[in-house]
């Protein structure tokens, strides 16, 4: 009977047939109706909905048992991977909400929370997978004897669920004078909030036993929101050791980028540094901190914890004792001494002091410490705009643009002037920055009119003011030559040449209106009493001025109208 159908049908139903076979899962769990609800209901769970004669399903098969083959291999993955076949349970695909084959549902503890809708590629599913796993909390390891213990350590294991914890007014202080917590304050009507609220559920998961992850209501709790003076949302803030210091978080949001933020500030405060592994640091930091100290002193090194709060964990800080390190640099070795190296040298100092210079002050060797923490030369990008042009100690930067095809050139040329002018320890805060003046096209001609096709171009920027200068101490536009920048910069510290507004005078009358009313709403806010006082005061005075006024008109009114009658 087969022998005398046509060959071509033939085909097509062996065709059939062989896309008929379902898709084999290597080690998979399949689940069902029976078993479904009770199996994921503790956990991270990633659900493949799949049906076995779906061409999709077919072809994603050998990544997804490789993606679970990966899995399985883990000690604590954080996250269990099994199947729903839909030909067989199209019922429970339904109630899933599956539209569509192949469908990964994820699901936290049996609740549904989220479709991943992004490339089925084996990297872009590592990646999900390691974001959203909830592994264990690292175990707490017991300190060393006492006599071993040179440098404090917190052994407090710090989010140990892995949950954003919500604060209101009797739970924000305790919490925050813990202090290693990250602190998202946010308004439920808020667009922007609403975007980072699943990134900041999965940095907490990310950063368990390490920070604390939590969230502020202001709508809410509004009292707290003005304590802490949250102006806009979401505001991100991190609080250190013992609740001590406080920083505005201003990087981007994205969870690779505020879980390296996290990482950081969730690291040791300082590292000791042995002298063989000097040139292997700084070649790994383009800055780092270095504390000698005499074997006896650990005074100094408590000191140099506390304040090293205001770094947030980068640039990182560095501890030692060794006499071959005081030899190195010439140094004193009776004498404490912090020292900035910068720009992966190991020879020099880029800044330098004994710690007796600060006095009993830690507010004053913060200071400083903030003063020494950016390179002498960087590459300006997205990721580190904030950090250099709204540093808290407000340095000028020589902001160098150049086209695309220029920029490898010009790197070398503008790391070379700024070597020069760290050599030549002019002194100053000041910055130099390269930038992508294609990608940043738009900002450059707004800020400073610069046109991205007219090749380098530089100007001095001091971005806290929103000011720049453009030329020279005479009156030439700024060249790329160290001769023309280092007189720019020069003019720019001393006052002796005209600045431009980044701003039109719209912009900046708005930004003081804008600065004028957030003032007065923050005075209210922190003295509601006192602007009540003065307010129902006023009141009163106004009240008795109205009614001296109409006094005397009744007075006036009186005698004319007695006047009238003798007439």
């Amino acid at each position: 009977m087969l022998a005398r159908l046509p060959y071509t049908l033939v085909i097509s139903s062996l065709a059939l047939v062989v896309a008929a076979v379902p898709v084999q899962s290597v080690e998979l769990q399949v689940l069902n109706p029976s078993n479904f609800e009770e199996t994921i209901k503790d956990g991270v769970w990633l659900i493949e909905h799949f049906s076995p004669y779906c061409r999709h399903c077919r072809n994603f098969a050998p990544t997804w048992e490789q993606l679970v083959q990966e899995n399985a291999k883990e000690a604590d993955a954080g996250i269990h991977l099994a199947q729903v076949n839909c030909a067989v349970d199209g019922d429970l695909c339904n109630k899933n909400k599956v539209d569509g084959y192949p469908q990964l549902n994820l699901y936290r503890d049996g609740e549904f929370a989220e479709v991943f809708n992004k490339p089925r590629e084996i990297e872009v599913l590592r990646e999900y997978v390691s974001t959203h796993a909830r592994r264990k909390a690292p175990p707490v390891v017991a300190p060393p004897p006492e006599d071993h213990i040179d440098i404090p350590i917190n052994h407090e294991v710090y989010n140990p669920s892995g949950q954003v914890v919500a604060l209101d007014e009797k739970t924000f202080g305790e919490t925050i004078s813990k202090g290693h917590v990250f602190v998202k304050y946010y308004a439920p009507w808020c667009g922007h909030c609403k975007k980072l609220a699943p990134i900041w559920a999965q940095l907490a998961h990310e950063m368990r036993g390490k920070v604390d992850i939590a969230e502020v209501d202001c709508e809410a709790h509004g009292g707290v929101c003005r304590s802490q003076g949250i102006a806009g949302y979401p505001s991100l803030y991190y609080y250190g050791t013992n609740g001590g210091s406080k920083t505005e978080y201003t990087g981007g949001r994205k969870l690779e980028q505020l879980k390296a933020f996290a990482e950081k500030v969730s690291g040791p405060a300082v590292s000791e540094l042995t002298p063989e592994k000097l040139g292997e640091e700084t070649a790994a930091h383009s800055v780092l901190y270095l504390l000698l100290h005499p074997a006896s002193d650990s005074t100094s090194v408590k000191r140099i914890i506390e304040a090293s709060n205001v770094l947030f964990g980068s640039p990182p800080v560095f501890v030692s004792s060794a006499t071959s390190l005081y030899e190195h640099f010439n140094l004193d070795p009776s004498k404490p001494a912090i020292l900035a190296l910068k720009d992966h040298d190991s020879s020099v100092p880029a800044a330098w002091t004994y710690l007796e210079s600060f006095g009993r002050s830690t507010e004053d060797l913060g200071k400083w410490l903030l003063r020494n923490k950016l390179p002498t030369f960087a590459e300006l990008d997205s990721d580190s705009f904030q950090e250099i042009m709204n540093a808290p100690h407000k340095p000028l930067v020589v902001l160098v643009a150049a086209p695309q095809k220029e920029l490898r050139e010009t790197n070398e040329h503008v790391r070379a002037v700024a070597q020069q002018w760290k050599d030549a320890k002019h002194g100053g805060d000041v910055v130099f920055a390269l930038m992508d003046a294609d990608k940043w096209e738009k900002w450059l001609k707004s800020m400073y009119g610069i046109q991205t096709k007219a090749g380098a171009r530089v100007v001095v920027a001091n971005h806290h003011r929103l000011v720049y200068y453009d030329v020279d101490q005479l009156g030439h536009p700024i060249a790329l030559t160290p001769t023309s920048i280092f007189s720019a910069v020069q003019g720019a510290l001393a006052g002796t040449i005209a600045y431009k507004h980044s701003e039109n005078i719209v912009e900046r009358l708005a930004r003081f209106l804008n600065d004028w009313l957030v003032g007065v709403e923050l005075f209210v806010s922190a003295h509601p009493w006192g602007v009540t006082s003065f307010v129902l005061a006023g009141v009163v005075v106004l009240a008795l001025f109205i009614r001296k006024i109409i006094r005397e008109e009744s007075v006036l009114a009186d005698e004319f109208s007695r006047k009238a009658r003798l007439d």
